[in-house]
């Protein structure tokens, strides 16, 4: 039976890394190192609070553009001021009424959802 979530997995293109991290250390996340016999697999790992998201090279990437990770942020108004100043995109939704949210999507196309919480 599901007892807990370890992590999720993003897919990147081989060598994307340098272009993601940046990104994703903004959204509050900080690397951590990979185990040592998965080093070679390119890639990366990250973790913000309880949250791990590991980033694994896909020889034939093509961009999540629907399935996604929806994180629950502090300071939602902040965090869409800091990405679009970075250059991204911010699609908010306003469909769930009672839901404060916005999509951006990653450097390599990712869509990730931030939820006010």
């Amino acid at each position: 039976m599901i007892k807990s979530f370890d992590h999720i997995q993003l897919a990147l293109p081989a060598g994307a890394e340098d272009l993601l991290r940046p990104f994703y250390i903004m959204l509050g996340f900080a690397e951590v190192p990979k185990p040592a016999p998965l080093v070679g697999r390119g890639g990366f790992w990250m973790r913000a609070g309880d949250l791990n998201v590991h980033f694994g090279v896909d020889p034939t990437f093509a961009p999540a553009t629907k399935a996604h990770p929806a994180f629950v942020v502090t300071d939602i108004d902040r965090l869409s001021d800091r990405l679009v100043a970075a250059g991204h995109k911010i699609y908010w939704d306003t469909k769930l009424v009672d839901v404060c949210r916005f999509f951006v999507f990653d450097p390599v196309g990712n869509r990730i959802e931030m939820i006010a919480g």
